[in-house]
Formats: structure tokens, C-alpha cells, sequence
């Protein structure tokens, strides 16, 4: 939110609500009081108007007035925990992927580690000109796919060796599979590394995947892994670094569903 002087137009269908919706993002921006001629001028409105606004607010907690000026009330901090409360992690994929302009054209997956397996919980499907991907509730290798060696990169080297050890948990889908405990477990020292996992094909020949992990909001939470998928063909270093950047945002965004601006994505 940022403060900055507005005057209202004339087509405002109900200027008193976009008066009120004004202050509480000036309030917001401020670092501590604002005087009701500050808000007046801010507004290019009267006094008086902004003081009947003040007034409404106040009266239904949302800004509170101290002997300085107004400051944002409880209300807000409420509001806000109901909004958290309400906050559905696939359904804000969806509406995150949507309005992306890099994954809105790609099939991206929403996925969680479940034992040896990685379980999808969501698919966007975007235009990609593929069909082969998983679908919602499709269980697939943790080891091949992008989504779970994300996922399996936050477990310890210990913690690996034991889930992996039996050789059934390692299936090999095309020529590409990594099958060895050892092969995993130096895929997932480099995915460490990189801060995102990569497939080429270790599970649909010609298709390529990256995935990142969505941070979790507390650390009793499942971990998410958010992926996208391509046809290798286009999948160049410079192509996975935007869908990666991309992904990286979209996990930031989901996982700070008060829609705070995230800490900037560092370049890849």
C-alpha cells in the first residue's frame, strides 16, 4: 500500500466507500498517526466528509483515534485472522497460476509427499501442448519427479537412506530414471544447492519438470512442492529459469496469504 495524494473522480460509484478504503490504506503506509487534515488533503476531500468517514471507521474498529491523529484499530488485525482462517492453499495455486504470466500457458502441479510417493492435490492446465502429466490425486515415484525430489530435499541424507532403501521405491519409468540410492541422494545434495529440483524426462520421455517447495506459514504444516512441466524440446537453461523465477513467486505468494510483499527473489 502506498500512500500517495489522489483526488476522487467523478465516476466513483460510492465515494464514501472509496474514501474509507483510501484512509485505511494511508493508515496502513503510515508510521504512526495521521491528523485528519492530512487525511483530508491526501483525500482532496473536505474536512468534514473525511471526518464522517473517520467516524464510521472508528465506530466499527477499524481505525482508532489517539490525541495525534487516527491509527489503524483491532478490527483490522481480526479481519485479517479471518482471512487466514479461510486461506485454501489449491485454490489459491489456481488463482495465483492464473493470473501469472509465465505459468498461466504451462501445466503446473500442486503436490505433497506421501511415504515414497508424492500425491497431486492440483493441476493447472494451462496451454501445453502435451497431455501426459499427473491429474489430481495421481500418485507417482518421489524419486523421478520434480515435485518430489523438491520434497524430499527438505528430509536429512539419514531420513532418505531408510524411506529409500528398499529398491521398489526407486522405479525406473524411462532410460532416464535415477534408480540408485547414491544417484538420489546426489540428485537431492544438487537440488539443495540450487534451491529447486529439475527432471529431464525421468518420468514421460520429452517432457521436462521444475518444482520448488512452498515455505511453510508454521512449522506444523505438510510441505507443499509447486512444479511445472514442459515439452524438453523447449526447456533450454534460460526457459527454466523463468518458469523457476516464476514458481518461486507463486510459492511466496501462497505462502504469505496476507499478500505482504515478498522478499525479492534472488536471480538464478
Amino acid at each position: 500500500m502506498e500512500a500517495e495524494t489522489r483526488v476522487e473522480g467523478q465516476g466513483d460509484k460510492a465515494p464514501a466507500v472509496s474514501r474509507a478504503v483510501r484512509i485505511l490504506d494511508i493508515l496502513g503506509d503510515a508510521p504512526g498517526a495521521v491528523t485528519l487534515s492530512e487525511l483530508a488533503r491526501a483525500l482532496g476531500a473536505a474536512k468534514s466528509s473525511t471526518l464522517n468517514v473517520c467516524g464510521a471507521l472508528e465506530e466499527g474498529g477499524l481505525i482508532r483515534r489517539t490525541e495525534v491523529g487516527y491509527q489503524l484499530g483491532r478490527r483490522v488485525v481480526e479481519l485479517g485472522g479471518d482471512y487466514l482462517r479461510s486461506f485454501d492453499p489449491v485454490l489459491e495455486f489456481y488463482r495465483a497460476c492464473a493470473e501469472s504470466e509465465v505459468l498461466s500457458a504451462e501445466r503446473c502441479q500442486l503436490a505433497v509427499l506421501e511415504g515414497t510417493n508424492v500425491l497431486y492435490l492440483a493441476t493447472h492446465v494451462g496451454r501445453a501442448p502435451f497431455r501426459f502429466s499427473a491429474g489430481i490425486g495421481s500418485k507417482y515415484p518421489a524419486s523421478i519427479t520434480a515435485v518430489g525430489v523438491a520434497l524430499l530435499s527438505q528430509l536429512p541424507d539419514d531420513e532418505i537412506a531408510a524411506r529409500f532403501a528398499d529398491d521398489a521405491t526407486r522405479p525406473s519409468f524411462t532410460d532416464r530414471s535415477v534408480t540408485s540410492l547414491a544417484e538420489l541422494r546426489r540428485k537431492l545434495a544438487e537440488t539443495r544447492e540450487r534451491g529447486y529440483s529439475i527432471d529431464h524426462g525421468e518420468v514421460y520421455p520429452g517432457l521436462a519438470g521444475a518444482a520448488v517447495v512452498v515455505p511453510p506459514q508454521s512449522s506444523g504444516e505438510v510441505p507443499i512442492a509447486l512444479g511445472a512441466s514442459l515439452v524438453e524440446s523447449r526447456a533450454s537453461d534460460s526457459a527454466l529459469h523463468v518458469v523457476v523465477d516464476a514458481l518461486l513467486e507463486v510459492a511466496a505468494r501462497m505462502s504469505n496469504p496476507m499478500n505482504l510483499q515478498p522478499e525479492a527473489v534472488q536471480a538464478l
